[in-house]
């Protein structure tokens, strides 16, 4: 029988699930995404040319302040009391990419895959925002799931960096 969608009851509608009787444990979970650009738009962001300021800087804090307000973007997710988020990036020099790289954990009964999802998401969206003016043909692509701990589904690791369609 496959698994049940936890977010709907026996009549099809959705709910939002009760947690109350889970145990609180570490959960950690780690998305990342990338930002595709021209070369004019590498080499600004690299070099911190940028006539809107500190692009990885300003998406950092963009991606810190999403993850903590998931519940209030996505339906049905539980408030979170977030006890870290680390967003990371990294330069891609042949295919003028930046790569974002978010972690973020709780001691919670849920886990924080949709945080960590939805700070690269906004991070990567923050990069596209500060840059457009420049380059409107960039492309947010591959933003996955890369690793999740704790709870009661445990360990999820992917097997495979890149993203096939």
């Amino acid at each position: 029988m496959p698994e049940q969608l936890t977010h709907f009851d026996v009549h099809g509608n959705a709910r939002m699930v009760n947690v109350g009787d889970k145990p609180e444990t570490i959960r950690r979970a780690t998305a990342a995404g990338t930002v595709v650009m021209s070369r004019q738009v590498y080499d600004m962001i690299r070099e911190g040319t940028a006539k809107k300021g500190d692009v990885l800087g300003v998406a950092r804090i963009a991606g810190i302040m999403a993850a903590k307000k998931v519940d209030q973007l996505i339906p049905l997710c539980h408030p979170l009391a977030i006890t870290g988020v680390d967003i990371a990036f990294s330069f891609n020099e042949s295919d003028t990419a930046v790569a974002i790289e978010a972690t973020v954990s709780v001691n919670g009964k849920t886990g924080v895959e949709m945080e960590a999802l939805t700070a690269v998401s906004v991070a990567a969206l923050t990069i596209y925002d500060m840059c457009k003016a420049v380059d409107k043909t960039m492309v947010i692509t591959d933003i996955r799931l890369l690793h999740k701990s704790g709870g009661k589904s445990g360990h999820f690791v992917r097997s495979s960096t890149s993203v096939s369609l």
